[in-house]
């Protein structure tokens, strides 16, 4: 990438140029790129999809500019040349990602701890772990707690829990635009 300080012909250009360059005005930089290509086919339905789906991060992102301290918290993220309204575009389209799930702690009783690896391109907002007997009812559910590394999740258990054989433990995670994600592991 070439860089040119103090152009004074480019300086504060903006617009296209030929039908071949667009320039347009970044953080006080004069940023030339080539015209974009529009096709005049009619979009697949995959394509609208993908079009709602970014009206809908766009709602959320202006929600979020017009929110002081979600923005504040999306601004804090950010890198060079990134706006909160960017990075909450971003977000909107990831859902967080379960890494782990470590049950080495739990035998079956109450006040142990099982621990959750979960990770967000911005932030995982919530997580939840829920143990279920192997007839599928339910034998406890709750949120569990950050750790001061952000990446770690503790969750201790609150009841006793007899029979583990077939039982399995289903975790969700969360993030701030609300996208979900879920994972099961038997015991």
């Amino acid at each position: 990438m070439a860089n040119s300080s103090n152009n004074i012909i480019t300086r504060g250009l903006r617009g296209k140029i030929g039908g071949m360059l667009v320039f347009k005005q970044l953080e006080g930089k004069t940023v030339v790129g080539n015209v974009p290509i529009h096709s005049h086919s009619l979009p697949s339905d995959n394509q609208k999809k993908v079009k709602l789906k970014f009206q809908h991060a766009v709602i959320y992102a202006l929600k979020v500019i017009n929110d002081p301290d979600l923005k504040a918290e999306y601004y804090k993220g950010r890198k060079p040349r990134q706006s909160a309204y960017n990075i909450a575009i971003a977000d909107f389209f990831n859902a967080p990602k379960i890494e782990s799930i470590d049950l080495t702690a739990y035998t079956g009783l109450a006040g142990q701890v099982i621990v959750v690896t979960a990770t967000d391109d911005f932030k995982v907002k919530e997580v939840t772990v829920a143990i279920y007997n192997s007839d599928g009812t339910l034998v406890e559910k709750g949120n569990a707690v950050e750790s001061t590394s952000n990446l770690l999740w503790t969750y201790t258990t609150t009841a006793a829990n007899d029979h583990q054989l077939g039982d399995k433990i289903v975790v969700q995670a969360s993030d701030i635009p609300g996208n979900m994600t879920e994972s099961q592991q038997d015991l």
